[in-house]
C-alpha cells in the first residue's frame, strides 16, 4: 500500500502559555510558593502531621497545627515531583527550652532520613538544616540554603520539648528568568501517553538546572556546611548540569540540555550566561574549560581539558547561533572560535585522526588515542565551523577544516570499523570495546554511510538491556542517559526511528520516570546495567542527580526528528520538515525561533496512509521529506503558491538501506498542501 502524505492549511499562531497546546502536561508550577500534597511518613509522635499538606493548609484554623512531641520525632513530606528552593515554616507554640527543628531533603525516597539528606559531594551524606526555635515565628532558609533537588522534605524534631508548626512552604527558585514558570513556547503530543510524559519532563528537568547564577556550588564544600554560595556566570540565570548538584556549567551537557530548552521554553539567556562564563576563560593558546568555576581553574598550570567537552563548547556556540540567529554574538564569539578549533587540531596525527591525550569526558572510562566518539564529535564541528565561517564570509578556514573533515572521515572508517561486530572499535588498541558514544556520534556526525549507519543502529538495540535501557560499556555496567541520548538521535537519523520511540519508552518512561525510586518528574544522572541506582563512575551512591539536563535528549530529539521539524539555517530561515513517526498514530509539536512559529500535526492511517500539516515563519523556505512506497503515483501541492500536479516520477525520491524511501520535495513556500495519490 502507498502511504499518503496530507499536509493541509497552517495550524494557528500560538502566542500565551494558556494557548499553547497540551498544558496540562506542563510540570512547572502555577506558583511560585508551594506546599506539600501528602504526608509519606511518620515517625515518633507528632499531632496532626496533615495539618503540613496543601489540605491541611487550606483547612487551616487557628489550633490546626502538626505538633512533634519529644526527641525522634518526624515527618516526611512527599512533593510529588522534584521541585527547588527554599523552606519556610510558622511555629505556633513551643514548649520547653534547646528546641531544634532539622530540614532535610531527597530526591530519591531511597535516602529518607530524618536526620541526613541525600548528597552533594564525593562522600558520605548532607547534614540537614537545623533552626533553633526561640519561640512562636516564621523562620526561613535563606537562599543560599535552599535546595536545588528534592521530592521529599523530612521535619524532625529532636529535643525532649514540643513544637506546633504549620504554613509550612518552599519558595520554588529555578528558572528565575521566568516571570511565569509555565509559559513554554513549544509543545508536543502523540498517541504514546509515555512520550508525552517524557518529552514534559525533560523540559522541566531543564527547568529546574537553570538557577540564579549566584547560587553555583563550589563542589568541595566540607559535608557539615553545604550552600549553593558561588557566583557561577553573570546575569540572572545560567544553565547547569544538576539541580541538586553539580550547580556548575558543563559544556557537554549543554549539547543535550540547550537543543531540548529551545523546543521548549525558548529561554536561551542562561546558556548565553553558561557560554559566556566559557569563554571567558578560555586559555591564550585556545584550550576552552572542562567546565565552568570554580571547579575549574583559570590557572594554566592547573587548568582541567578535556578534548570532547572543548569540541562540546564550539558545538554549543553553533546551536546558540543557529536558535537565535544572533549573528552580532557569533561575530563577537568568531575569534575565539577559531583559535579553539586551531588548538584541537594540532592533535591530528599522519593517521588523519586526532590523538586524543586527556582523558577527561562525561566519566566515560579509558577516553584516549585515536578515539570513535573524540574523532566523529571533531568531524560534526569541523563541518559546523565550515557553516559558520560561511555565514561571515571568513574563506581562511575553508581549506584546512574541509580537508581534516574528510580525512577523519576516511581514516575513522577504514581504521576503526570491526566488521564483525557491526560496530566502531573505540580505538585502534583496544579493539575489544565497541562504545556506545562514539557509535552514536558516528551517526549523528555523518561520518557514515545510510548502510552502516543502518548497522550500527540494529547492533545497538540488539545490546538494549531491559527494563533498564541502552548500555554504555565504556563506562562499566552503566546506562547513561547522556549517551543514549545521542542513541535515540542515531536511531531517527539512520532511518530507524521505531527504535527511537521503543527506546524512549522503556528507558524513559518506564524505568526513569515510574520506577518508585526515581521522582516521577526529573530525568537520573545515570545508573547500573542491573537497575540499582549506582553510577559506576561515583563512589557514593546518594549523590547522583536525579534532575541532570544531559539526561533530557528526547524532548529535542521528538520535536526534531519525530515531528520533523529542523532548522537548517539561523532562526529556521531554511528547514526540513521529516516526520518519522516510528509506529505512533499521531504525532504534533511546536517551538518558537528568533523567525516565528513551526509546528506540524500528523497523523498514520489504518492502511500505512500519513496525513498531516505544518507551518513555518513567513519568507522562510525549506525542504519537505515524507515517507512514500509504491504504487503513490502523482503529488499535488494546494497553497499561496497555487496549485500544482506533477507526476511522482518527475520527483526526486531518495532510498533507503531500509527499504522505506523517502519523497522529497524542495524548496517549498510556506503553508503548502501536500497529496500525493495513486491513479
Amino acid at each position: 500500500m502507498a502511504r499518503l502524505p496530507l499536509l493541509s492549511w497552517c495550524l494557528p499562531l500560538l502566542a500565551t502559555a494558556a494557548s499553547v497546546p497540551y498544558s496540562e502536561y506542563i510540570l512547572a508550577p502555577s506558583s511560585r510558593t508551594l506546599t506539600a500534597p501528602t504526608v509519606h511518613e511518620v515517625n515518633g509522635t507528632v499531632r496532626n502531621a496533615a495539618a503540613l499538606t496543601a489540605a491541611g493548609a487550606s483547612s487551616r484554623t487557628s489550633n490546626s497545627s502538626a505538633v512533634f512531641v519529644g526527641a525522634n520525632s518526624s515527618v516526611t513530606l512527599d512533593f510529588g515531583k522534584n521541585i527547588a528552593g527554599n523552606v519556610r515554616f510558622q511555629v505556633d507554640a513551643v514548649s520547653g527550652s534547646n528546641e531544634y527543628i532539622g530540614i532535610s531533603f531527597t530526591e530519591s525516597s531511597m535516602w529518607i532520613s530524618p536526620d541526613k539528606c541525600d548528597a552533594t559531594q564525593d562522600e558520605g551524606l548532607d547534614d540537614p538544616l537545623w533552626f533553633a526555635i526561640s519561640g512562636p515565628g516564621t523562620y526561613t532558609a535563606d537562599i543560599t540554603h535552599q535546595r536545588g533537588g528534592f521530592r521529599y522534605l523530612n521535619v524532625l524534631h529532636n529535643s525532649t520539648g514540643s513544637v506546633s508548626l504549620s504554613a509550612l512552604t518552599v519558595n520554588w527558585t529555578a528558572v528565575p528568568q521566568m516571570s511565569d514558570p509555565r509559559d513554554y513556547t513549544g509543545y508536543f503530543h502523540s498517541s504514546s501517553e509515555k512520550l508525552n510524559r517524557v518529552w514534559y519532563a525533560g523540559a522541566y528537568t531543564n527547568q529546574l538546572c537553570s538557577i540564579d547564577s549566584s547560587t553555583g556550588s563550589a563542589l568541595r564544600l566540607p559535608l557539615s556546611g553545604w550552600a549553593y554560595n558561588y557566583t557561577i556566570a553573570n546575569g540572572t540565570a545560567v544553565l547547569v548540569d544538576g539541580a541538586k548538584r553539580d550547580r556548575l556549567v558543563w559544556p557537554g551537557d549543554i549539547v543535550i540540555s540547550g537543543p531540548s530548552i529551545f523546543v521548549s521554553t525558548n529561554r536561551l539567556d542562561a546558556i548565553r550566561s553558561g557560554l559566556d562564563s566559557l569563554l571567558a576563560i578560555q586559555l591564550p593558546d585556545g584550550r576552552l574549560p572542562y567546565s565552568g568555576i570554580p571547579f575549574q581553574s583559570t590557572d594554566p598550570s592547573n587548568f582541567l581539558w578535556s578534548f570532547t567537552y572543548h569540541l562540546h563548547t564550539l558545538n554549543d556556540i553553533y546551536d546558540y547561533y543557529l536558535f537565535t540567529g544572533d549573528v552580532e554574538y557569533l561575530k563577537s564569539v568568531w575569534g575565539k572560535y577559531k583559535l579553539g578549533m586551531a588548538y584541537i587540531l594540532q592533535f591530528i596525527d599522519s593517521s588523519k585522526l586526532a590523538n586524543v591525550t586527556s582523558s577527561a569526558d562525561w566519566l566515560r572510562f579509558g577516553m584516549g588515542g585515536h578515539n570513535i566518539e573524540a574523532n566523529a564529535i571533531l568531524y560534526y564541528n569541523l563541518n559546523l565551523g565550515l557553516k559558520l565561517a560561511a555565514v561571515l564570509n571568513d574563506t581562511s578556514v575553508v581549506s584546512n577544516w574541509t580537508t581534516t573533515a574528510q580525512g577523519i572521515k576516511q581514516a575513522a572508517n577504514a581504521l576503526l570499523w570491526d566488521e564483525s561486530a557491526n560496530l566502531f572499535r573505540d580505538n585502534t588498541t583496544n579493539t575489544s570495546l565497541h562504545p556506545q558514544d562514539g557509535n552514536a556520534w558516528a551517526i549523528v556526525s555523518g561520518l557514515v554511510s545510510p548502510s552502516r549507519a543502518s548497522a550500527i543502529s540494529a547492533a545497538l538495540q540488539a545490546r538494549w538491556v531491559r527494563p533498564y535501557g541502552a548500555p554504555a560499556p565504556e563506562a562499566g555496567a552503566t546506562v547513561s542517559p547522556f549517551a543514549s541520548g545521542f542513541e535515540v538521535q542515531a536511531h531517527y537519523l539512520a532511518g530507524h526511528p521505531e527504535r527511537a520511540v521503543e527506546l524512549i519508552e522503556f528507558m524513559w518512561a518506564d524505568f526513569m520516570l515510574d520506577d518508585p525510586r526515581m521522582t516521577n518528574s526529573t530525568f537520573i544522572e545515570g545508573y547500573s546495567t542491573d537497575g540499582s541506582l549506582h553510577y559506576a563512575p561515583y563512589s557514593n551512591d546518594p549523590r547522583v542527580s536525579h534532575a541532570h539536563g544531559w539526561a533530557t535528549g528526547p524532548t529535542s530529539a521528538l520535536t526534531f526528528f519525530g515531528a520533523g521539524l529542523q532548522l537548517t539555517s539561523a532562526g529556521g530561515k531554511t528547514w526540513l520538515v521529516k516526520p518519522q513517526l516510528g509506529g505512533l498514530s499521531i504525532l504534533s509539536a511546536g517551538y518558537t525561533s528568533s523567525l516565528g512559529k513551526f509546528s506540524a500535526s500528523w497523523s498514520a492511517n489504518s492502511t500505512g496512509g500519513l496525513q498531516g500539516e505544518f507551518q513555518t515563519p513567513p519568507g522562510t523556505s525549506g525542504t519537505l521529506t515524507l515517507p512514500v512506497t509504491e504504487p503513490a503515483k502523482r503529488l499535488v501541492l494546494n497553497g499561496p503558491g497555487g496549485r500544482q500536479t506533477s507526476p511522482l516520477v518527475n520527483v526526486d525520491t531518495l532510498g533507503s538501506v531500509t527499504g522505506r524511501p523517502h519523497l522529497k520535495e524542495l524548496v517549498l513556500p510556506t503553508c503548502y498542501q501536500k497529496r500525493d495519490k495513486r491513479r
